[in-house]
């Protein structure tokens, strides 16, 4: 089959990509070949078995380095919002409705289409300072001349790992890890989910903050508490004083790894089109740290370095 007479999509932050092909999507990746397309499978198979709305696969030639899985059309959730100016937390609320069925999943091992088994992993604090160093190796070296890395490094190390530290929930809850609605697709008037083999077992509140402070999606802070105070109201047994402060914390490492992650994406892969979102990851990062004592250390260091002229570059 030649791709180049295929009709090419729209690919996502990862190595694969995608083309559609009589009412199937061809998923090639020829890079971190296992996480894109067997584990995205895996993971796949393990929504659908929990009655979560997710691509089937159709055929796989892992050999080859692709695998065709269903298609789910051209409508993601964020066209939909994007364009309805009233009643997002109508959307919202489904959306929320979809996240408190993802999280009473307890699969945590199913088999690949090559028979082997896959065990989703627990997000570990390891893991997630390896995501939030992801800030200082790429975007502190191209922002801070070489004299004063070194040392901010090593400031902001010490503040993030004290940060991660002061998270009090446990790591129990299924994660897709990049919830936001870019990832949510309608397809027969269905919520469908898609890019999930990042998935793990990690905090409840983390799938919130990448739905509320998703850098793609400019949202006000009216809207940002709706949508947190539905999904208060929708789990009545959470300790709300805990989750909020694990919220916040996960909004912050969060954005910051994608600044980095964005960062990264421009300088090796010479993907540019996600600077221009670093300055909203910015603003997020600021509206969370504003007058919120737990980050006084943190908002310190990142205004003494990071100017609103540094933060705002790749705004359009």
């Amino acid at each position: 089959m030649n791709l180049n007479k295929l009709e090419s999509l729209s690919g996502d932050a990862s190595f694969r990509k995608f083309y559609r092909y009589n009412n199937i999507i061809i998923v090639v990746s020829k890079k971190e070949t296992r996480k894109n397309l067997l584990i995205y499978d895996a993971i796949n198979k393990i929504l659908i078995k929990n009655k979560i709305k997710a691509p089937k696969l159709v055929t796989q030639n892992y050999k080859s380095k692709n695998i065709h899985i269903e298609d789910f059309g051209n409508t993601t959730v964020y066209q939909i919002i994007k364009k309805n100016n009233k009643n997002k937390l109508i959307y919202y609320k489904k959306i929320i409705k979809l996240l408190n069925s993802i999280q009473k999943i307890k699969t945590t091992r199913i088999k690949t289409f090559l028979g082997s088994s896959y065990n989703v992993p627990k997000y570990s604090k390891k893991i997630l300072f390896d995501e939030v160093k992801l800030f200082l190796d790429w975007y502190v070296p191209n922002k801070i001349n070489k004299k004063k890395q070194t040392f901010l490094k090593k400031k902001l190390i010490l503040v993030l790992k004290s940060l991660i530290n002061k998270i009090k929930c446990r790591s129990e809850t299924f994660v897709h890890r990049d919830f936001h609605v870019s990832n949510l697709m309608i397809k027969n008037k269905k919520l469908c989910i898609i890019d999930s083999q990042d998935a793990v077992y990690g905090n409840k509140a983390y799938d919130l903050a990448s739905l509320i402070d998703d850098v793609r999606l400019k949202t006000s802070t009216r809207l940002k508490q709706d949508i947190f105070e539905e999904y208060i109201k929708n789990n009545k047994k959470i300790n709300i004083e805990n989750f909020k402060n694990d919220f916040e914390i996960l909004s912050i490492l969060r954005n910051l790894k994608i600044i980095g992650i964005f960062t990264r994406l421009s300088i090796r892969d010479k993907k540019n089109n996600y600077l221009k979102l670093i300055p909203y990851a910015w603003k997020l990062i600021e509206q969370r740290t504003e007058k919120n004592k737990k980050f006084i250390e943190l908002k310190t260091i990142l205004d003494k370095y990071f100017s609103q002229k540094k933060r705002n570059e790749y705004e359009n």
